[in-house]
């Protein structure tokens, strides 16, 4: 009989094997989900017989593929606060992910988006395979990367973080070991190697050694060769400019890429540079969080995110109709108001020192 409970716990030797099971949305967090992988690592944590967590993803498609868009469309075209209550959980687990004191084990194995990168990417070791494909996509629905998101890109080498951010592409195995979103290679069919191995480690060195020892070298990637006018277009202060910079660039690629912003969210796209740039500045990931959460519940005030999850996940014409519909028509001061600290009666994330009261 099939189990359909959404998150799945085995306890294999010294590993507790956390299984996110939804498989025909792509194992999707809804908040269920959060509240139970939450519960599942305090049990771990204080459980002293468990060595190691490792996550995986039920079916053959993907870890995750982000959160559940629908409900968090569905929440915001209410005018509901559901929303606001999902991402405070999600972003507090992502940080608990990061800070966890055992060896957390993400089996980044097909489709790893949105909410999926933030269950996986902060753990202490994060394995891709030849089926993956790591990405932040948020733009394309009018929304800006969150999950840590801004945290991992802006701290990737040069201006790859950007140009993934911006234009939404997904990062095979190769490119996610470069832009710091994964450790090891490991190929599909090694994988059951790989967990019996974690299984039988008793100590955290142990574990990583079992990671080390299943880990190749990851098929050739595109992004190394593509450094030059990634960094050079990208590195430009304002959006406008790097679609300029695409434009006049002589590679063939780049042209591409500024054909993929051209149908992106031209506030989405200009808040998440901002908020790329502003990450950079920031100290931890509390703090990246912490600025997420305020930008996240802004996104809710305009009307790009409910239309854009219109047009590309339920109706699926492809076609959103943006407000404002060009970057010209982006005011500087509308940007800034996503990461102003939240007005009388919201509360803030509050992970950082500082940001409880809204004083970053």
């Amino acid at each position: 009989m099939t189990d359909d409970r959404p998150v799945l716990l085995e306890t294999r030797g010294s590993s507790l094997h956390i299984v996110l099971n939804r498989p025909r949305a792509i194992n999707a967090l809804t908040h269920t989900m959060v509240r139970l992988l939450d519960e599942a690592l305090t049990g771990a944590e204080q459980d002293r017989t468990v060595t190691s967590v490792v996550l995986t993803g039920a079916g053959d498609r993907g870890l995750c593929a982000g959160g559940d868009i629908r409900a968090l469309h569905d929440d915001t075209r209410a005018g509901g606060r559901a929303s606001l209550g999902f991402w405070r959980d999600e972003y507090r687990l992502n940080a608990r992910i990061a800070r966890f004191p055992k060896p957390y084990v993400a089996l980044m194995d097909g489709i790893v988006m949105g909410g999926g990168v933030g269950v996986s990417a902060h753990g202490s070791l994060r394995v891709v395979t030849e089926r993956s494909r790591v990405a932040m996509p948020e733009t394309g629905i009018g929304f800006v990367p969150d999950v840590g998101g801004t945290h991992l890109l802006a701290a990737a080498p040069g201006e790859l973080g950007t140009h993934l951010a911006l234009t939404g592409r997904s990062a095979g195995a190769a490119d996610a070991l470069l832009c710091g979103l994964a450790d090891h290679y490991v190929p599909t069919l090694r994988l059951p190697e790989l967990t019996e191995a974690v299984a039988a480690a008793t100590t955290a060195d142990e574990v990583a050694q079992a990671v080390r020892g299943s880990a190749e070298e990851p098929p050739a990637g595109e992004l190394a060769a593509q450094r030059d006018w990634i960094d050079a277009c990208y590195a430009a202060d304002t959006v406008e400019e790097i679609v300029r910079r695409l434009h006049d660039s002589a590679a063939p690629a780049a042209a591409g890429a500024a054909a993929e912003l051209s149908g992106r969210s031209p506030l989405a796209l200009k808040v998440t540079l901002a908020a790329l740039r502003r990450a950079a500045r920031l100290d931890s990931l509390e703090a990246v969080l912490d600025q997420e959460f305020r930008v996240s519940g802004r996104v809710r005030e305009e009307p790009d995110f409910v239309e854009g999850v219109r047009a590309r996940i339920i109706d699926k014409d492809g076609s959103p109709q943006w407000k404002p519909a060009t970057l010209a028509e982006v005011d500087d001061s509308v940007v800034a108001r996503f990461f102003a600290p939240l007005g009388p009666g919201e509360q803030e994330l509050g992970l950082a020192p500082g940001t409880a009261d809204g004083t970053t």
